[in-house]
């Protein structure tokens, strides 16, 4: 196994460049194999999961969803405070950041981000907790292709750019993070829920947040510093596919649906003219078939 590791690492190395020196050592980064295997053993989960809980009754998980959505508001109000802050003291250039400059913000940045790599792997979690709930609904390929590409992505960021340009896509998403995995923990206590109308507006932040990290690296590409070009290119191609698919989620998900309650609201549906049937609102019943993108 080591000497298989030993050869993957010089393939990458002649392929990539040299990696960074300053993270060796660090939990599941220097070898792939590890990412690459807990990414495999999500999709198997994904895969078999749903065929696991078929003729079982669904499991509430209210509490655990309540510790774990906290947990994470808690752990993306911590990185993006930090990457935040450490930025704003190491006069990052906004429009290029080479991955050598203070070595101290350099360190602490790299600290950061490793967590935000690291929380790739909770989120997977997200996807159990869908299937535990037998929301299977929910599973769409967007999500798996987020959920499996990003711990991937990140292994390889910070082995080659842990920090310098790196920065702002991460503190961006962790942000987000706060708004949305908030709004989900809220979500699980039953009495707050009616109360929660932002659901609509977290996609919305995503699409901005993609634009952003885009524009943002495109920033990079024009006017250059030391920062690896490709990485730039490959950060503007993937964000084009998020915004792709993004865009669509959202779309199929509130507007065709406010075109069809519109429509049902000119044809006098019942259940459009007094937004409810057998004791549940319309709008509340849409929303319980809406998916959850992340």
């Amino acid at each position: 196994m080591e000497t298989l590791n030993h050869k993957l690492n010089t393939y990458l190395e002649s392929w990539m460049g040299p990696r960074d020196q300053r993270v060796r050592g660090w939990l599941l980064l220097d070898n792939y194999p590890p990412t690459f295997a807990l990414t495999v053993m999500y999709l198997l989960i994904v895969w078999m999961g749903p065929k696991y809980m078929k003729h079982k009754q669904p499991y509430s998980c209210r509490g655990l969803l309540v510790v774990y959505n906290l947990g994470l508001t808690l752990l993306s109000f911590y990185m993006f405070y930090e990457l935040l802050t450490a930025v704003w003291s190491g006069v990052y250039n906004f429009y290029c950041q080479d991955t050598h400059s203070a070595q101290e913000v350099d360190n602490k940045i790299t600290n950061v981000l490793w967590w935000y790599y690291f929380s790739k792997l909770i989120e997977f979690m997200d996807t159990f907790f869908f299937i535990l709930r037998k929301n299977n609904h929910q599973i769409t390929f967007l999500h798996i292709y987020h959920h499996a590409s990003m711990l991937n992505i990140w292994w390889f960021v910070m082995n080659w750019v842990p920090c310098g340009h790196s920065y702002f896509g991460a503190s961006l998403n962790s942000f987000v993070h706060v708004v949305m995995y908030s709004y989900y923990g809220l979500s699980a206590i039953p009495a707050i829920r009616p109360y929660l109308w932002w659901k609509k507006y977290i996609t919305q932040l995503q699409l901005i947040q993609f634009f952003l990290t885009m524009s943002q690296t495109m920033c990079a590409v024009i006017w250059p510093c030391s920062f690896p070009k490709g990485w730039l290119y490959f950060q503007i191609s993937y964000m084009v596919t998020l915004i792709f698919f993004f865009s669509n989620f959202y779309i199929q998900t509130y507007k065709k649906h406010s075109g069809s309650l519109k429509k049902e609201h000119q044809n006098g549906s019942p259940a459009s003219t007094n937004g409810h049937a057998n004791g549940t609102p319309a709008t509340e019943r849409a929303a319980h078939k809406k998916l959850r993108v992340d």
